[in-house]
């Protein structure tokens, strides 16, 4: 008896120490996913701000404004630094190397978009402060951290 307690123990013991190697790797692709399609919603979002912009529909284009700043503060998140590869990610190690300017960029990319969702009431061109507000905060962080396709 004490043998199969001795043997419930291990195998016990084998599966609690072997468990967070593979929840780490189930979490390191669900948080690169994750930031993926963050990222894509974010572009769909914002193509759809600049379609119902140009047709006037400034109040329809505010929620989605403040969904992307959201995002911007969640992916924050969404950079440890045990997700640099794999995923099919699209990540540079930039990221990693300057984190602090990377973390600012999401941060002043999410604070933009609420200055954008201010700014649009009284704007009288419209495109070039959806240019300086949202469109020029991709252009930085594409061109730095991000590889080309």
């Amino acid at each position: 008896m004490k043998q199969k307690i001795k043997i419930i123990q291990t195998i016990i013991f084998i599966f609690f120490i072997s468990f967070p190697f593979y929840a780490n790797a189930m979490t390191v692709e669900e948080i690169i996913k994750g930031r993926k399609a963050m990222f894509s919603e974010n572009y769909q979002n914002a193509k759809k701000i600049s379609i119902l912009l140009k047709s006037k529909k400034i109040e329809e284009a505010k929620p989605l404004m403040k969904k992307i700043s959201d995002n911007y503060k969640k992916l924050l998140d969404y950079f440890p630094e045990n997700t640099k590869e794999g995923f099919k990610t699209e990540a540079l190690p930039s990221i990693w190397e300057n984190k602090d300017e990377f973390n600012a960029l999401m941060q002043k990319a999410s604070d933009d978009m609420i200055k954008l969702a201010k700014a649009i009431d009284t704007a009288e061109d419209l495109r070039a402060v959806q240019k300086e507000l949202m469109w020029s905060n991709c252009t930085a962080c594409h061109s730095r951290f991000r590889a080309p396709h």
